[in-house]
């Protein structure tokens, strides 16, 4: 079972449709009584980083979330990627769940948002097990974590940047959507919900 988190922000339902032709049996829910009984968690997520953290914790959800990861694997997507990093600075300075120690910076340039498909490199994790090389995702961000040991997949949109982050434990970030990339996308989700924590 994989629960997706709901702290009244973010992408649910596309999430969840993609986990629903996946086959594999999911729940959104706030409740930490329900997201126990999870083997997974997916930590989703649209919108300005302060607000979402905002959000987060009204519902108590960052130390719940910290507590999960030592158990069970947690994949954060797009702006969920951002709050596995130390902080961010999006109209001004908010801490993050601190799980990566890195920061999420803005674009400097090229047109933002950068939307669109991107091509992914240097992959070296199982979540992208049989995902050829330079296989594209669909990307909605304006800003970014720079590339740093916790990188598991870079990407360029003016300069590198982290396409999927993880933190040596059970806490795996992916900036893109997956849900909204195709086969590539679905695969990546295949093989996040197959990992073991």
């Amino acid at each position: 079972m994989t629960g997706i988190i709901d702290y009244g922000a973010g992408n649910l339902r596309s999430v969840q449709k993609a986990l629903e032709y996946l086959g594999e049996p999911d729940v959104i829910s706030d409740s930490e009584s329900v997201l126990d009984g999870c083997d997974r968690l997916i930590l989703p997520g649209v919108g300005a980083f302060g607000q979402g953290m905002e959000a987060l914790n009204a519902k108590k959800l960052p130390e719940y979330i910290r507590r999960r990861a030592k158990e069970v694997p947690v994949l954060g997507i797009c702006l969920g990627m951002q709050f596995l990093m130390r902080r961010s600075f999006e109209d001004g300075e908010h801490a993050g769940l601190s799980f990566c120690d890195g920061d999420v910076i803005r674009f400097q340039e090229g047109k933002v948002p950068a939307i669109g498909w991107n091509c992914v490199s240097a992959l070296r994790s199982p979540l992208f097990s049989g995902i050829p090389e330079g296989s594209e995702f669909y990307f909605v961000h304006s800003y970014y974590a720079p590339v740093g040991e916790y990188t598991i997949a870079r990407a360029e949109y003016g300069v590198p940047f982290s396409a999927a982050v993880w933190d040596g434990k059970n806490a795996y970030g992916v900036q893109f959507h997956p849900e909204k990339s195709g086969e590539k996308g679905l695969a990546l989700l295949r093989n996040f919900v197959r990992l073991n924590g």
